[in-house]
Parts: C-alpha cells; sequence; structure tokens
C-alpha cells in the first residue's frame, strides 16, 4: 500500500455544522491520528443535515463510508450532524456529542474493513467504533474540551 500520493485522516465541516460538534470531532480526530494508520487518505465530511442519502441504497441515514472498488481512488465519510440539539435535549450534552463521535468511530471501521478487503460488517463495526469512542474517553479530561 505503499503506492498511494496521500496518506491520513482528513475533516471537513461545512458551515452549519455547530461549533461545538466540529470542535469535538476535531479533538477525536487528532487523537485517531495517534491510535491509528491512514495508509490511504480518508476524509470525513461533517454534514448540517440531519440525515444524508445513502448513495447505494438511497436510504435516509445519519452517517456513510463510501468504499471505492479500486484502492486507487480515495474513500470518504459522510457524517449527519443536523440533529446535535435534539439530542442534547433526548441524552444530554456528553451523550449527544459521543453520538457523533460513534458514528465517525463506526465509519472509520468500515474503513479498516475496507483497507483490510474484508466485507463491511455492520456488527463488528459497532462493537468496536463503541470501544475505540470509549477508550477515547478515557484518555481525556472532557469531551466537552472546546
Amino acid at each position: 500500500m505503499n503506492d498511494y500520493p496521500r496518506t491520513g485522516l482528513r475533516l471537513r465541516s461545512e458551515p452549519g455544522v455547530d461549533p461545538e460538534v466540529r470542535t469535538a470531532c476535531l479533538n477525536f480526530c487528532k487523537w485517531l491520528r495517534t491510535q491509528m494508520e491512514f495508509p490511504i487518505r480518508v476524509v470525513i465530511y461533517l454534514k448540517k443535515d440531519d440525515q444524508i442519502k445513502n448513495r447505494t441504497t438511497k436510504e435516509m441515514v445519519t452517517a456513510t463510508f463510501f468504499a471505492p472498488y479500486e484502492k486507487d481512488v480515495e474513500p470518504y465519510i459522510r457524517i449527519a450532524t443536523g440533529d446535535y440539539k435534539d439530542l442534547i435535549r433526548e441524552r444530554g450534552k456528553i451523550d449527544a456529542l459521543y453520538a457523533m463521535l460513534d458514528s465517525i468511530a463506526h465509519e472509520l471501521y468500515h474503513y479498516q474493513q475496507w483497507l483490510e478487503d474484508k466485507e463491511l460488517e455492520e456488527e463488528e463495526a459497532e462493537e468496536k467504533g463503541s470501544q475505540l469512542v470509549d477508550e477515547y474517553a478515557e484518555n481525556i479530561d472532557s469531551i466537552l474540551d472546546f
């Protein structure tokens, strides 16, 4: 995999994404870069919408991972963040931010599965994604550090 010109993890946020979500996700990505390797660049796009359309199934979802057929095409992740205020009302701020980070971690496990030419396995991504966010939460002072 050393033939790929671009490596790493990038985060892009569209206008309208809550600044607290953006900052929490940026901090999470900084930590992720110390925990995982990204031999093929993957960009995470934070979207202001409540849901986004899965381009394959056409269903409305909160997060997607685009897994190209070829490894010379860069994958990407899209995360819907527009329900952040609703999640705060339902769960509180910490759990609302946890949900955003959990979506990122879940999709990053699909990225890892794709890198290893495995089937994209939902159960594994859910379990490993949650474990990753829990590990992050144990290694920082507060998920609310903005």
